[in-house]
């Protein structure tokens, strides 16, 4: 579902243009609140509310479609059954963010004044909001977001009773169960003096410190593990993207960029997925955001979500390891074969949904296009570009040969040194955190009920069959 349906992207982009002229000007017509996402979403949410309500009583038994015994075996593939509102996927277009492209996020979402890459911090003022930012509305949620980000002291002593060898996301999960210490949901629901219809303003609160903290939580399990435990502190001069990169320890603006564009892309991809659909499980329970999303970071840590990631990056070394770097495309031919005749997968190439090539890889090759196009490792990613499709169609066993986010990310993060692949996915769960918890906020705020399908066993199944035939 997308809000402002009538809103079509050339309308916002025409609206994005008349209003930066206005800004050029003046901003003296910018009230408080239209810089307030808090303000702005109690403005919106009582029309998404009355929205709801009124395709459930007229709309209710609808039928959206059949449901198969292949979806049932299947993972409920193609099973539409979820409510969803930041982001909807198309098999073939592609993710949009409240009805926008990436491109065309690229094109209105405010960006550095140094840079061209759109603010993480407008994506997520578009997710909740559905309403492109300006650039005051984005410039005060980065502020905000500095504000936010103070991380207590035993959250860093949680970490440290792990082994410094336990994965990152391992890591990384357990300083966020660790925040969850400080939920202010936890307290308003526990002190039952809150309104089931507010139960979305203690969520908020959770979901902008949750989506503060971890970057700040992410960067000292990074630091710990491959820097020999040297922190370094946020900047509260920076944006979201170019902080993350700074206490990371990669201060090239380059970098900077290639963070803001990276936490944007990976921030949401509709509520299907592992990640998404587990936050957004566990969050039915009325479970707050850190519990909710600790459940979609152990979702992520799975080799068949964005552990993929880093399996992309450690297969092309390993391809260069074998081959060398100027492996010709007959050879990677050979070297893509013997990988899926071991009974491996390609990493990095198809998609549970996307039926074309991922526009977030796209996004990322043309990034590498413009910044690194003589890396030895991109022009290897390129060539996997032109042989691995044609493979894998032959195959004819993959509905899906294209190449999806992960087939590109850690080429670029290597370039830049942060070459540590088991952390990437960490880098993945950080970024998720502007989606999930987006949704969060709208799931109390329309009041969605527990989640609850029905399952069958196999018995059932065959006495259906019988009973149907």
């Amino acid at each position: 579902m997308v809000f402002f349906r009538s809103l079509s992207a050339i309308s916002r982009l025409r609206s994005r243009a008349v209003q930066q002229s206005s800004l050029s000007n003046s901003v003296r017509w910018l009230h408080s609140s239209e810089l307030d996402l808090k303000s702005q979403m109690q403005e919106i949410i009582p029309e998404q509310q009355d929205r709801l309500k009124k395709l459930k009583s007229e709309h209710g038994k609808v039928p959206l479609g059949n449901i198969t015994v292949d979806m049932v075996l299947g993972g409920m593939r193609g099973m539409t059954g979820l409510l969803w509102e930041t982001s909807l996927l198309d098999a073939n277009e592609g993710i949009r963010f409240r009805g926008m492209s990436i491109p065309e996020c690229q094109k209105v979402l405010p960006s550095a004044e140094s840079g061209e890459e759109p603010l993480p911090e407008g994506l997520l003022w578009l997710l909740l909001t559905g309403k492109v930012p300006n650039k005051e509305q984005v410039c005060a949620l980065s502020k905000e977001l500095a504000h936010r980000a103070a991380v207590p002291d035993y959250v860093y002593k949680a970490i440290d009773a792990l082994p410094s060898t336990a994965h990152p996301m391992t890591q990384f999960a357990s300083g966020v169960m660790a925040l969850q210490v400080q939920s202010e949901f936890q307290k308003a629901y526990e002190q039952g003096d809150i309104h089931k219809s507010k139960y979305w303003e203690p969520t908020f609160e959770d979901a902008l410190n949750l989506i503060a903290r971890v970057p700040v939580v992410a960067s000292y399990v990074y630091r710990r593990m491959y820097k020999d435990g040297s922190i370094i502190p946020l900047d509260d001069s920076l944006d979201y993207g170019a902080n993350f990169s700074h206490m990371l320890g990669y201060d090239s603006p380059q970098m900077k960029e290639l963070m803001r564009l990276y936490v944007t892309i990976h921030s949401d991809h509709e509520g299907g997925n592992v990640s998404a659909h587990a936050g957004h499980l566990v969050g039915s329970a009325l479970s707050d955001p850190y519990l909710s999303f600790a459940a979609a970071l152990n979702g992520l840590a799975g080799p068949l979500h964005g552990l993929a990631n880093q399996e992309v990056l450690l297969w092309i070394k390993s391809v260069v390891e074998e081959c060398g770097e100027n492996i010709s495309k007959e050879q990677l031919k050979d070297y893509v074969w013997k990988t899926l005749n071991s009974g491996k997968v390609v990493p990095g190439y198809g998609h549970g949904v996307l039926r074309k090539t991922d526009p977030r890889y796209i996004c990322q090759r043309e990034f590498a296009l413009k910044h690194l196009p003589d890396d030895p490792l991109f022009q290897l990613v390129s060539k996997l570009y032109e042989v691995v499709p044609p493979i894998l169609t032959e195959l004819g066993k993959v509905k899906n040969p294209w190449p999806n986010v992960d087939a590109h990310s850690g080429v670029l993060l290597n370039y830049y040194g942060l070459t540590e692949a088991r952390y990437y996915t960490v880098l993945f769960g950080v970024s998720r955190s502007l989606g999930i918890c987006s949704q969060l906020i709208w799931d109390r705020a329309l009041g969605l009920p527990l989640e609850r399908p029905k399952s069958v066993n196999m018995d059932w199944l065959e006495n259906f069959m019988r009973l149907n035939r």
